[in-house]
Parts: structure tokens; sequence; C-alpha cells
């Protein structure tokens, strides 16, 4: 197959766990032969994206050498016209669309270059063009994604946002973005920090510093993400207990330092991939209930209430995300968790023992090949209102037009 794939973001180097799991969905399939191809956004160069690139070996040069061939274009407003250049030179079996797509241009561009050739990828209910939590909804766009010849889900809770709003069914598949393991137990009662990832508004890093607040005596950590900005780093300066964390190529190497992971997010997660993460290695997570945390977290201890961000005001940071309006946080929760897991040996250990054990079980059951085995069991132009429409004929009707179509054939 010839796959070509799109998005806004980053993928040298990859910013977030969305482009991460395409990434790894893409080496999987170049690696069996499968021609790809990516028109994404790009950074802007700088010695920050350079020693980022190294640290992570996530260059173009890199990715080519892995099969994955990247265009890269700086200039947000030309990505479509790249992406119909792309298409039409490249001539792809099949076009993934992932929701990393701020204003659906490359959604349309796909439909439009390669209809009934569209599929995409569903991880980040934000960028979704539908439902509450979306940031630009569309109701063409969405109809769009109705229309995909397949939408992609990386968990059963985005499975089920998406059918609640669009009524459109989509397949199940879990990025395998974990690899094939030893998965090392890190956990550590007596040593190591109280960790979070990418903390910024969205991801709740008032939760986080107000925590570090009334626990002077603990250790905290951050490892900063594609969200934090100055004002968050300015914030985390100020406060004597928490250090910054470099940048790792490795997601083993922060968890070796982390005691406990905080989680506590505000916005909707389409899945929980970092919560995985930590618990395959052992580490005890507090995390919020917002989206598909929950299901990440298997049924494990801790998950606390965390208030959904109520709306965006029209302000932008840094990074051209909106302003989160956050209502009232009830920190009792995540005080008594944080405190249980800090101080009780036999706690900490329990919730260690499960969290992976539940970790172990969900890894060992991924399979990266579902993605190029569900590609390969579509038909182009056979879209999703194509098969709805054909269920709804009578059984007459559909021998009626399976014989013409074999006499088209002849």
């Amino acid at each position: 197959m010839r796959i070509l794939l799109t998005a806004n973001a980053s993928y040298a180097p990859p910013r977030g766990g969305a482009t991460r799991s395409n990434l790894l969905w893409l080496e999987y399939m170049a690696a069996r032969g499968h021609t790809c191809r990516v028109v994404a956004g790009a950074l802007a160069e700088s010695a920050g994206k350079r020693a980022q690139m190294a640290e992570e070996g996530a260059d173009r040069e890199t990715l080519a050498a892995r099969g994955v061939e990247l265009h890269e274009v700086a200039d947000r407003t030309q990505q479509a016209s790249v992406l119909r250049g792309e298409i039409r030179e490249f001539q792809p079996d099949w076009v993934l669309v992932s929701s990393e797509d701020l204003g659906h241009a490359l959604l349309r561009e796909a439909h439009d270059s390669a209809p009934g050739r569209v599929v995409y990828l569903a991880h980040t209910p934000q960028f979704f063009p539908f439902g509450a939590a979306s940031w630009n909804p569309d109701p063409s766009a969405t109809e769009l994604v109705a229309r995909a010849a397949g939408v992609v889900a990386i968990g059963h809770h985005t499975a089920a946002y998406i059918r609640q709003h669009t009524g459109r069914e989509a397949v199940v598949i879990h990025p395998p973005i974990y690899g094939d393991g030893p998965f090392p137990n890190l956990a550590s009662f007596d040593t190591g920090l109280v960790t979070m990832v990418n903390p910024c508004a969205v991801k709740g890093i008032s939760i986080f510093l107000a925590l570090a607040e009334r626990f002077p005596a603990y250790s905290f950590g951050i490892l900063p993400g594609w969200g934090t900005t100055a004002g968050d780093r300015a914030r985390i300066a100020a406060q004597s207990n928490i250090a910054v964390l470099p940048n790792c190529r490795h997601i083993a190497e922060f968890l070796s330092r982390t005691r406990i992971l905080l989680m506590p997010s505000l916005w909707h997660e389409g899945f929980g991939l970092t919560v995985m993460e930590a618990m395959l290695h052992g580490i005890p997570v507090i995390a919020s209930d917002a989206g598909g945390l929950v299901e990440a977290k298997m049924g494990t201890p801790f998950v606390a209430h965390a208030p959904a961000i109520e709306r965006y005001a029209a302000v932008f940071d840094e990074h051209s995300l909106p302003q989160p309006v956050i209502g009232p946080v009830d920190l009792a929760p995540w005080e008594e968790a944080l405190r249980a897991l800090g101080t009780d040996r036999a706690v900490y250990e329990r919730v260690s023992a499960v969290s992976r054990e539940a970790a172990l079980r969900f890894a060992g059951g991924l399979d990266a090949g579902r993605m190029p085995a569900f590609l390969e069991s579509l038909k182009p132009g056979d879209t999703f209102e194509s098969r709805r429409t054909l269920a709804n004929l009578s059984g007459a009707k559909r021998s009626l037009l399976l014989q013409m179509a074999r006499g088209r054939k002849h």
C-alpha cells in the first residue's frame, strides 16, 4: 500500500502522543514493505529544535532511514496545497488525516483530492470538528469525518464520543506506543519525585502547583512539553521544591526519577498514553477523570475529580492555544491520594503492583499489525455512507446491484 499521512503538528521532532503514535504505525508499515509519506507542520528552526531532535533521534534523515518520507511545511496556509500536490504525485491508496488539523483544511483537501480514500485518525477531541470539547466546531467538516472510508479511535471512550456526536462507528486501535518491553519495575516508595508531564493550563498545572505548595517536604519534578509556556516555567521556578527535568529519548529515563505521577488534566483526553506508560513501569498514577484517562487507569486507584474546562477565552498564548476558563478545584481528593501514596508503604506497593499488572495485561494484547490490516480491509470509494445505504437495501435490491456490478466488469 501507499500511505500518506497529514497533520498540522510537527513530526521532526514529534510533539505529543498523537504524532509519536502515528509515526510508530507508519514505521511498522514501512518495515513491512508499504510506502509511507507524511505532510506535516514544521517547528521554527532553532537551537532548541536541533537539540530536541538530537536527543530524540527524530529528524528527517532518521525517519527516511526507517522508511518514512517527511515533507515539512512551515507556513500552515500552504499545507493544503502541498498536500494536494503530494496526493497528485504519490497517488496514495489511503490518506490518513490525523485530528491535529486545526482548521480542518487538510480534511477538506484530502476529501477533494482523494475522494473515497480518506481515513480519519481520531486522537485529540479538542481538534475534532464536533462535540463539546471542540475548539472549532464545523458541521461540514463533521460530515466529512462521517463520510470517511474509515475512522480510527485510540480508545473506547473516544469511540463512544465519536458515535455520540456523529452517529459514526469508529474502529478502536490502540497505538503500539509502548514497545515490546521488557518494562523494568521502576517503582520506589523511598526515592524519586512527584512528577508531571507537559505542565500547562489545559493539563492541570494549577493542581500540580497547588499540591507542590501544600506538600513542601515532597520533591516534585516536571517534564516540559508542547503546552508549557514561559509563564508556566516562571511559576514552576518560583517554587523551590520543583525540578525541571531534561527531554529524553525514552520515557523510562524520566520515569526512573519518578516516585508518583500526577496527571491532573482538565481538558477532555482521548486516552492516557502517559498514564499507561507509567503503570507499565509500576509507577502509581493519580489521574483526573477527564475523558479517556479513566479508561487508561484500568480500574486502578487513584482517580480524582477535576472540573472540566467550562469554555475557552479569546486569548491565545505563545503556542496559539486558547486560554481555558476553569472552575474551582476541590483539592481534598488530590491531597488524600498523594498523602496516602507518599506516607503508607503498603498502599504504595499495592497500587504499584495492581497498576503494573493491569498495564502489562493491556500492552500484551496490543498488535501493531491491526492498523495495516484495517486499511487492507477497506476498499477505496467504499465510504461509510455507501455501506450504510447498502445495508438498508432489501436483499433483492442488493442482489440486483451485485448483478449490475458483475455485468460492468465483463
